[in-house]
């Protein structure tokens, strides 16, 4: 098992001085932004695909790095209704999955995306409740007219390139748990898969380490990344919760640097049942903690996620 980084967090620094970053933490890989919602500070798919020079500078700028690349992240929404998103997002996907095969990369990671409910919607609509019933129409229209025949299309152009597509499972787009993921993979094909990132499943009351046995053989990519669960707030309004990120003490939840809302016993077995299920590849820690700063997050993350990586294989832990 290898320990990465996802560079998102350090756009503001240029690639080679994140990676220099990156590589003195002790990781092995990174993964970068493409563009849509994590940005393109790091990789322009676009300008390397038409720029033999640009894009043999940049594989040799990795190679001096000594990271390897574990994915290219492209995470948006190209089933937005709003056409103008729609389409930057899917240029976005569809520049990044030809970079990847050109590359040798072997996974783009993303999200399904949401459509709205309608043709002529403005804004995405994902449904959680089966009631009042034309929820449920809404549903089967979203999967059935927009979702699927889009992906079977992407998960085509990904094959002809050699590359897999990751869906990371996110609550507001229509892949958000174990179930739907599986659901489109069975649609879709193989080619589809999870790039599996715990933090979202703790809120929603999922057992990560049961997830994985789930999605057995479907995880493409994984995401090291932990969620504090304050009971103190969640017991009075749920875990559902609307609050802005940065209201962290009023929140019934809020994303944590690895192995700060859950400690070595669950990190350990989470490893362990990813190498069960037959996953040994990267964990990609992608730091999203407002209590730390990047700089401290990260130093504590990775140090966090290798010590559990030593563990994992030194035998030390409880197998799920």
């Amino acid at each position: 098992m290898k320990v990465g980084v996802f560079s998102a967090i350090l756009s503001g620094l240029p690639l080679e001085k994140a990676l220099a970053h990156i590589a003195g933490l002790g990781c092995d890989s990174v993964e970068l932004g493409t563009g849509a919602y994590p940005g393109d500070a790091h990789c322009k798919p676009a300008e390397l695909l038409v720029s033999k020079p640009k894009r043999d500078r940049f594989v040799g700028t990795l190679a001096s790095s000594g990271l390897e690349l574990s994915s290219l992240s492209c995470h948006g929404n190209p089933l937005h209704p709003d056409r103008k998103i729609a389409q930057a997002h899917h240029k976005v996907f569809e520049n990044t999955v030809k970079l990847a095969g050109e590359l040798g990369v072997p996974v783009v990671t993303t999200f399904s995306g949401c459509p709205g409910d309608h043709a002529g919607a403005k804004f995405p609509n994902w449904v959680t409740c089966p009631w009042p019933p034309d929820f449920l129409e809404v549903l089967e229209w979203q999967w059935d007219k927009v979702a699927i025949p889009y992906w079977k299309k992407q998960a085509a152009l990904a094959k002809s390139h050699g590359v897999k597509i990751a869906f990371e499972a996110h609550p507001g787009f229509l892949v958000y748990n174990p179930e739907t993921l599986l659901r489109m993979r069975e649609a879709c094909g193989p080619v589809i898969g999870a790039n599996f990132d715990p933090s979202h499943f703790f809120w929603q009351g999922i057992d990560p380490v049961k997830a994985v046995r789930a999605l057995s053989g479907a995880i493409h990519h994984v995401h090291a990344k932990d969620t504090g669960l304050y009971p103190v707030n969640a017991d009075v309004n749920g875990y559902l919760d609307t609050k802005h990120y940065a209201d962290e003490k009023n929140r019934s939840w809020i994303f944590r640097t690895v192995g700060y809302g859950h400690g070595p016993e669950f990190w350990c077995d989470f490893v362990s049942t990813l190498r069960l299920c037959g996953y040994d590849g990267t964990l990609s820690m992608e730091h999203e903690d407002s209590l730390m700063s990047p700089s401290e997050g990260l130093r504590k993350g990775v140090e966090f996620l290798k010590s559990v990586v030593i563990r994992e294989k030194e035998g030390k832990v409880t197998w799920a």
